[in-house]
């Protein structure tokens, strides 16, 4: 199993999983020795002597990703605004200094560390793709600063300068896994986008496949933003699998979707079991595209609570009635009202405060209670499998009895013991 160390006694379990993602994680984490090296860490330049504290907004407002992107900086904004006409934080109004990862894990790097260290944030919200984050993990780290990253994504890893506010594995592929098996999927293609996240979820699929007794027909990859996929859709085609499970990422699903129409696929005939597809996407898509097709998350819009109704309420009211909720945005959202909690039950700012009072701080979002575990700082989280109907939304088809504690190493699961690498 990999080597972790516990949060406070300067855990960096950066392990980086599946031989197919190493390589790629490499890249971006070399740089990545632990910052709670009192020796090394950079100091903070955070100041908050006067009425307001800054945060950090670090999203992809242009490139592939802006279409998933987007909607989690609005989500930002607005649980600000909550946050501030409740009265802030230890009685200070935040302030967002807004930056653009323009969809590139290095201008995320690099955005990261002029929040860091010129603008001088108590925290940053942000990041979708794994490799961003990847590019992020080694700042955050060095900088002993603090990072609340949003989206579902492979696991196999932990880190105390990272707030895992989206699923880890056994709270999304796992449960799409069981829940494919349960319907009698024998056979699956696999299809994602040529980074690390795609890759590792396919390692872990391919690791369930075995122990399962399903059969991986085919594995292919595009790079990130591709729209060509009628050689890969024709050999879907062929395959003959039971389903697909898709980890594409972006606009690239809008291209996926439309070309398996095209050659006539459908939900009935081949269903797609879809882990970044929310219903900020749905529209991008096409319903005629997408109707009947699968997807595993967290929240849903249609989620029937009174907490839910008021979020989507105060979502439309601050962006207009057109605008859909998803889950990234409401992950985002989430992570804005943890850390400001986080902070009240520390009754300090500090990084060190921070991570100290994490454990067990709670939110009542829309998807439920969510809780953070201490030892690693991810999120108990409900599993939900939806299915698009025609209306353009998610239903919920199949919920977890509960939320599921967070399994980042999939440390209770026999047949993914040889998933992950020590570093």
């Amino acid at each position: 199993m990999p080597h972790r160390s516990t949060p406070r006694a300067g855990r960096t379990a950066r392990a980086l999983a599946a031989a197919a993602a190493v390589a790629v994680a490499a890249a971006t984490a070399a740089c990545g020795s632990r910052a709670g090296d009192e020796a090394t860490a950079a100091e903070s330049c955070l100041d908050t002597s006067g009425d307001t504290v800054k945060v950090g907004a670090l999203n992809s407002l242009s490139g592939t990703m802006a279409i998933s992107e987007t909607t989690v900086r609005d989500a930002i904004y607005l649980a600000v605004d909550q946050i501030n006409a409740d009265g802030g934080v230890l009685d200070k109004q935040i302030e967002i200094v807004a930056e653009d990862g323009a969809s590139e894990p290095t201008v995320f790097a690099e955005k990261s560390e002029k929040l860091i260290r010129e603008d001088c944030v108590a925290a940053v919200f942000g990041g979708w793709t794994s490799a961003s984050r990847k590019a992020m993990l080694p700042v955050f780290e060095d900088n002993d600063s603090l990072l609340y990253y949003p989206v579902q994504y492979e696991g196999l890893e932990a880190s105390e300068n990272i707030f895992y506010s989206g699923a880890t594995t056994n709270q999304q592929i796992v449960p799409a896994l069981d829940y494919l098996a349960e319907a009698g999927v024998e056979s699956m293609y696999l299809v994602g986008s040529d980074y690390v996240f795609p890759r590792t979820a396919n390692a872990v699929i391919n690791a369930y496949a075995e122990a399962h007794g399903i059969e991986i027909l085919g594995e292919d990859y595009v790079p990130l933003g591709s729209t060509e996929f009628s050689t890969i859709v024709q050999q879907v085609d062929s395959a003959g699998a039971d389903a697909v499970f898709n980890t594409l990422n972006g606009d690239s699903n809008v291209a996926f979707f439309r070309e398996y129409t095209n050659v006539g696929l459908t939900a009935e005939d081949m269903p797609v079991m879809s882990v970044s597809i929310a219903e900020e996407e749905i529209g991008g898509i096409g319903i005629e595209n997408i109707e009947g097709q699968l997807a595993a998350w967290n929240y849903y819009q249609t989620i029937e609570s009174d907490t839910n109704a008021a979020f989507v309420e105060a979502f439309k009211g601050e962006y207009g009635d057109d605008r859909v909720t998803s889950d990234p945005m409401e992950a985002s959202y989430n992570s804005v009202h943890l850390w400001a909690a986080t902070v009240e039950k520390a009754g300090s700012f500090e990084v060190d405060d921070v991570q100290e009072a994490a454990g067990g701080v709670s939110f009542d979002g829309p998807e439920g209670t969510v809780v953070i575990d201490g030892d690693n700082n991810h999120l108990s989280k409900t599993a939900r499998i939806g299915i698009i109907e025609s209306d353009g939304l998610l239903h919920t088809i199949w919920e977890s009895d509960g939320p599921i504690e967070p399994d980042p190493f999939l440390e209770g699961y026999d047949w993914a013991a040889d998933l992950s690498v020590g570093e």
